[in-house]
């Protein structure tokens, strides 16, 4: 994979004082530049679940986390599990009940509650994707290292680290 030449960019913390023009620049704008990476890497990955079952982000992060947790979850367990709200996993549950993906059954220990599963077919799905997204994965991380890979991890928490702090002392 060849990488485009960014010993030019300028760097999205890089000082701006003394610049002509506006000190706010989108394109450099950390925040914005997460929210591209997130778009690039949500679309290489849906290119695959789009193309061969018609399912949207949402079902997929729903049906992987019910193939992961190998029992019945409550929707609100996807939820806290996941970085979607519960409209989106209702939506997507919805969805996945139509297409057959998904079985729901009375929770035992609380009769006002379902419990949700992949179905029969819905796990064939699931198990189908999943070395698919693993090699998109694969060719996402072409050649970054291990300690490249941690690095980023770390980074990324630190930042979520952050911004927990900041929400708890709003709080």
């Amino acid at each position: 994979m060849t990488r485009p030449d960014n010993s030019n960019a300028k760097k999205p913390m890089e000082s701006r004082e003394g610049e002509s023009g506006p000190a706010f620049e989108l394109q450099r704008f950390f925040p914005y530049q997460v929210r591209v990476f997130y778009s690039d890497v949500t679309n290489a990955l849906s290119a695959v679940y789009q193309r061969d079952y018609g399912m949207m982000p949402a079902e997929w992060r729903t049906m992987a986390i019910l193939g992961a947790a190998g029992t019945g979850l409550q929707a609100t367990d996807i939820v806290s599990r996941s970085s979607m709200d519960k409209v989106v996993v209702s939506r997507a549950v919805k969805r996945m009940e139509e297409r057959g993906y998904l079985k729901r059954s009375t929770h035992s220990e609380d009769g006002r509650s379902f419990l949700l599963e992949l179905s029969a077919e819905g796990r064939a799905v699931y198990e189908d994707l999943g070395p698919k997204l693993l090699a998109v994965e694969r060719r996402m991380l072409n050649g970054l290292s291990e300690d490249d890979i941690y690095g980023f991890l770390a980074i990324a928490q630190r930042i979520r680290d952050n911004l927990s702090e900041d929400a708890e002392a709003q709080d």
